[in-house]
């Protein structure tokens, strides 16, 4: 379960509190709606099913899915079916392989959905052991799903683009300047990460 408007609200106004930037941006932008998955592998299988696609083509590859696999299936029901049948879903070759690799380290019980590693990284490097599977679909799902509060996915897009907008900077900041000056902002950085989404479009600011 990821993090509810009033946690995002509360480690906001502490943020605020501690740069005079976040708190004209929570000003003019408002605060942003919580973004919460399911946890478990499935939620993770979406991921792989929705990368590089349209939402509605995802959308529509999930729901053939389910209605080959069952909407309660297991990492084996999915296994057991062969490449053709997956493909008829709108599965790719490549998609398949990761799909393949998440279902089988589950059914082996090497990557625990209910029990991941308390510690953030621990738990990064867990979830990259997915083939097709970085640091930012981890970092999304521990945020998302688990509502780990410090997550902060530096290397997203609109992360570094909404901070270099609610601090005012010249030019977007890196990934690697992104994820050095959030060290102040800690243990905050998952809310200012949906807080930065809010803000990359929003016209207010």
């Amino acid at each position: 379960m990821g993090l509810s408007e009033g946690q995002i609200r509360a480690a906001l106004d502490e943020l605020a509190n501690r740069e005079a930037a976040f708190a004209r941006a929570v000003e003019l932008a408002g605060y942003p709606e919580a973004r919460i998955r399911d946890r478990g592998y499935k939620t993770m299988l979406r991921t792989i099913v929705g990368q590089q696609v349209s939402v509605a083509a995802a959308s529509s590859m999930w729901n053939k899915l389910e209605a080959e696999l069952g909407s309660e299936f297991t990492p084996t029901c999915l296994l057991e079916r062969d490449f053709d049948t997956l493909r008829a879903c709108g599965l790719s070759r490549q998609k398949q392989g990761y799909a393949r690799s998440l279902c089988e380290l589950v059914a082996a019980g090497e990557v625990d959905f209910e029990s991941l590693p308390a510690d953030d990284e621990e738990a990064i490097a867990e979830l990259t052991k997915i083939k097709g599977i970085g640091r930012w679909s981890a970092e999304i799902y521990l945020l998302f799903a688990e509502g780990r509060e410090d997550i902060w996915p530096a290397g997203d897009l609109a992360v570094m683009a909404g901070i270099g907008k609610i601090l005012g900077l010249e030019d977007r900041p890196d990934e690697k300047a992104t994820r050095a000056m959030s060290a102040p902002w800690r243990p905050h950085r998952g809310a200012l990460a949906i807080f930065t989404w809010h803000c990359y479009d929003n016209p207010a600011l």
